[in-house]
């Protein structure tokens, strides 16, 4: 298939009229809908903006590519939009982008298309097709310099005869397979030419493994690249030079990437157990493998616990004690939302064990995961026990299929839908209730306690820490475990945590867009446009709205920010102020929170400290 079948003049925007990250994701998916691509739009907006959450698809060189694979895909399509001003689209170079390719998927049909996909992200890989789609004056023009890049069919590596230059192997792999596994794959291959050196990449994307890496291939490597935001086979590579990061990183610092791999003085990848775990070293990002499995149980969990601690909060509106059937207050429309949010908040700990055993063990750790998580809600460990639950299962899980791997093979069918949940249930059940689950619930019971006895100084110190936290690195880590712990104490009944997080996360977006509407000299134009976005991003409590200006200057923005999210989160513990949700900024604190004025008032003093010192600490810019 050509990519002209994909682009063509229905879905060619030549004038993007956007200004801005989001209304240019809306325009170009009302140019699909227009053209007949897609059934509903804001459903498949939401994939493109889910996509957008795991990583910028602001590739940088001035391109972005916003795609997504979904049902509400009619028929594969491609929709071009360019921008002669340029729109800053939170690119991994933090330049403005101004070509754009949403790319739009069909879900669970033939992936034929998929190879097209490929090669125009190889094609935007080439510099003079990028100018001559910047200066094309037409549709046609645009259609005809894709044409004439485009490859009949996509080749794979061909593995040159071992000679002196060193080899290299290469595995990319993204979230949906479709952009950044090619683009990836591509600048390793160029770089590596330029570098003097033979290389060869797989490419696990959405239409499986191209140019899947031999024995053989492994035996000659002198080193391997594993640029990847999903897993992929590791064992394979046991013994050898391994050096993992993100698939971003093999866009942005391929250079980089393939001199670590032919660097002799590293530790060599051992299959059973990862470098990383091994030595406590931290990957391409500062992030430690345990943090990757503990932000996949998160980051599944996270719509259970919006959707249903919002539900059950909004019941509250219509009395605290209105889904009781034996108060006053009772509400038959307020009994039925509370119920709901109960059924979606109860899953929260079974879904979070689970799918951090299935990031450990792949899919046969997510029953044994999600059975030790509703373990431990139903015996009392609570969110610590979950977090318990789900190492425990993945890690039992890999021994499992360590010790099964000795069976006779015609027993292979039956380990995924027999013995591995079978023992793995089993196992995990048994340690959960007679070792974890007791000292774990003790211990929660102690936490919560506590937290409930908290008061004066106390209290409002500690909505200094978690206020601060959230600040710190702004959806990273740190800012991830203040929110768990206020998720944790809130399905304990203790809001004020979560009430400290809230305000916490909010202050850093609010304050850059104040500063950059009030010190307007302290920055660029492209920093200034994004001020309006910040305003809606921190309302709306979505701190990672700052994580550009922090990323271009730490020293200054992270101190300033992190001032004013503690001195909110004191304040707000201070005026006794709390929200009985987990999540939604101002549009649940001032419908769902008690002493809305004062978290108000918190939230100001610290949006405002921030703004003003992050003013007075940034020097005016030279125009």
């Amino acid at each position: 298939m050509r990519i002209t079948e994909l682009l063509t003049k229905d879905t060619i925007n030549m004038n993007v009229r956007a200004s801005e990250k989001e209304a240019v994701i809306t325009e170009l998916v009302e140019g699909l809908h227009d053209a007949g691509k897609i059934s509903e739009k804001d459903k498949f907006q939401e994939a493109i903006h889910r996509r957008e959450s795991q990583s910028t698809t602001g590739v940088g060189d001035g391109i972005a590519i916003p795609h997504a694979q979904t049902a509400e895909v009619l028929e594969p399509a491609i929709m071009f939009g360019r921008s002669q001003e340029g729109i800053d689209y939170a690119s991994m170079d933090g330049q403005p982008a101004y070509l754009f390719f949403m790319i739009a998927a069909p879900e669970g049909q033939a992936t034929t298309h998929l190879d097209a996909l490929a090669k125009l992200s190889t094609i935007l890989m080439n510099d003079d097709a990028k100018n001559q789609l910047m200066n094309a004056s037409t549709k046609e023009e645009v259609i005809d310099t894709i044409d004439a890049f485009d490859d009949s069919e996509p080749t794979e590596d061909a593995v040159s005869e071992p000679s002196d230059r060193p080899f290299i192997l290469g595995v990319t792999a993204c979230p949906t397979g479709i952009a950044h596994t090619y683009m990836a794959a591509d600048a390793l291959k160029k770089k590596a030419g330029e570098m003097g050196y033979d290389i060869k990449v797989e490419t696990n994307g959405s239409a499986g493994v191209k140019n899947e890496l031999t024995d053989e291939d492994i035996a000659r490597a002198a080193g391997i690249i594993v640029a990847a935001d999903t897993n992929v086979q590791m064992g394979r590579f046991d013994g050898k030079n391994v050096v993992e990061a993100p698939v971003a990183d093999g866009i942005k610092r391929p250079d980089e990437l393939i001199s670590q791999a032919l660097d002799t003085s590293r530790t060599p990848y051992r299959a059973e157990q990862s470098k990383k775990q091994m030595e406590g070293e931290k990957g391409a990002k500062g992030k430690p493998s345990i943090y990757k499995h503990l932000m996949n149980g998160v980051s599944n969990m996270l719509p259970f616990v919006v959707a249903g601690g919002i539900l059950i909060a909004i019941s509250f509106m219509f009395g605290i004690h209105s889904a009781d059937p034996d108060h006053a207050q009772y509400n038959p429309l307020a009994e039925m939302i509370n119920f709901i949010g109960n059924n979606a908040f109860q899953l929260m700990i079974p879904i979070l064990a689970g799918f951090i055993a299935m990031s450990i063990a792949d899919r046969p750790g997510l029953a044994p995961g999600m059975i030790g998580g509703l373990m431990a809600s139903t015996m009392g460990s609570g969110f610590l026990g979950g977090l318990i639950a789900g190492f425990l299962a993945g890690y039992l899980m890999v021994g499992i299929k360590k010790l099964l791997e000795g069976l006779p093979q015609v027993l292979d069918g039956l380990k995924p839908v027999l013995l591995y949940p079978l023992i793995g249930v089993f196992l995990t059940g048994i340690i959960m209730y007679y070792i974890v689950d007791p000292p774990a619930t003790a211990l929660n019971d102690w936490m919560n306690t506590t937290l409930s006895n908290m008061s004066g100084s106390n209290i409002i110190l500690l909505g200094a820490i978690v206020g601060g936290m959230m600040a710190i690195d702004m959806g990273g880590p740190i800012n991830k475990a203040a929110y768990a712990f206020g998720i944790a104490a809130l399905s304990a009944n203790n809001p004020e945590p979560i009430t400290a997080a809230m305000i916490g996360g909010m202050v850093p977006p609010l304050a850059i867009a104040v500063a950059t509407m009030v010190f307007r000299n302290r920055f660029t134009q492209v920093e200034r446009s994004s001020g309006p976005t910040n305003l809606i991003m921190g309302a709306s409590f979505i701190t990672e709205g700052a994580i550009p200006f922090a990323a271009a200057d730490p020293l200054r923005v992270i101190p300033s920010m992190v001032i004013g999210s503690a001195t909110a989160g004191a304040l707000a513990m201070a005026f006794a102020t709390t929200i009985n949700a987990p999540h939604g900024g101002l549009f649940v604190a001032l419908t769902i929170g008690e002493g809305r004025l004062m978290f108000l008032l918190s939230l100001l003093i610290g949006t405002l400290i921030s703004a003003v010192l992050l003013g007075l600490l940034k020097k005016p810019i030279r125009q």
